[in-house]
């Protein structure tokens, strides 16, 4: 890690499409989580701002990044809510939905080492469909890198991903929620995969180390297997241990920030929306990783998903102490 990674966020540029979702997010701290058929004593009840792709439209806005966001909130007092925050962040709510019913929600638990368990009610997420994307498509084919997720209707987010890919547009695919029956369609239309650790080796039907030692695997092979699976490049974030960029065959390891975590909660999501701001902004997949590891950690250090985000002063004050000048 060092200053020169950390002097990208000064020429954050470009146009970002996100498609997908926005939640409420009911968020409880306690001292552990809680065990099947438990019930443990939490915190205060707290209600942030929430959902993958708002998380990422955020993350991506704070830092500079001009972003579009396409999905659908609903008739509730939560719509108001999620639309507030993004435009607070930056984010471009005008050609978002309003849907009848319930806003998208999750609820989520906090453990005293900032672990998390997230259940995710799809609301008005799953009335994204492709005559409300088919609408707005002179406003998203503007963007030079579209983020796409899995808590939309697969349908859309296959379509949309081939409607931007055929246009020239970089698309971004989090598959997350996870699953490791991605349409073959959506494997060849996203350019890019990001991924976690466990999600990489469920997909790959490779064996996680028994030791936990995730940087002592074959790289070059996980390498191969994801370029055989479809993906010409992808990243695996490994948390503590920073991320992997797989390009063809080949492979680059980020190093992680160091710091004292206090909530892991959209800590992905803000590593997403870094990876779409530095790929808009002309950065290579690599540099793009390394400015989201500070960008991710930053967010570590606070409570919540969007309510932990940083701008780009913020997280260079923060880093300034630390970082390597060479």
């Amino acid at each position: 890690m060092n200053a020169k990674t950390l002097s990208l966020l000064d020429d954050i540029s470009g146009s970002i499409s996100i498609v997908g979702s926005m939640n409420a997010d009911y968020t409880v701290t306690t001292k552990r989580l809680p065990q099947p058929g438990e019930t443990i004593t939490g915190g205060p009840l707290r209600i942030l701002p929430g959902g993958k792709s708002g998380n990422q439209a955020a993350a991506a806005a704070r830092i500079g990044a001009k972003v579009n966001m396409f999905g659908a909130v609903g008739s509730d007092s939560n719509a108001d809510f999620l639309l507030a925050k993004l435009d607070d962040a930056g984010v471009d709510t005008s050609h978002i939905r309003h849907a009848e019913g319930a806003s998208g929600t999750t609820v989520i638990t906090v453990d005293a080492n900032g672990e998390n368990t997230i259940v995710y009610s799809a609301g008005s997420n799953a009335s994204v469909d492709m005559a409300y994307i088919d609408s707005q498509k002179d406003v998203l084919l503007k963007s030079s890198v579209l983020g796409l997720c899995l808590e939309s209707p697969i349908e859309t987010v296959t379509a949309t991903a081939k409607m931007c890919h055929d246009a020239g547009i970089k698309v971004l695919l989090n598959d997350s929620p996870f699953t490791d029956t991605l349409p073959q369609a959506l494997i060849k239309y996203a350019d890019i995969l990001l991924v976690n650790e466990h999600e990489m080796a469920q997909l790959l039907n490779i064996a996680e180390p028994k030791n936990g030692d995730w940087l002592g695997m074959d790289w070059n092979y996980i390498a191969r297997s994801m370029h055989d699976f479809g993906f010409k490049e992808a990243v695996v974030t490994l948390g503590g241990d920073g991320a992997v960029v797989l390009t063809g065959e080949s492979t680059y390891h980020v190093d992680a920030a160091k710091i004292d975590a206090v909530d892991t909660t959209g800590c992905g999501d803000s590593f997403m929306g870094t990876l779409l701001a530095g790929l808009a902004s002309g950065f290579t997949l690599s540099d793009s990783a390394s400015l989201a590891s500070y960008v991710a950690a930053y967010a570590a250090t606070g409570y919540g998903a969007q309510a932990s985000y940083g701008t780009s002063a913020q997280i260079k004050t923060f880093f300034a102490g630390s970082i390597d000048n060479s």
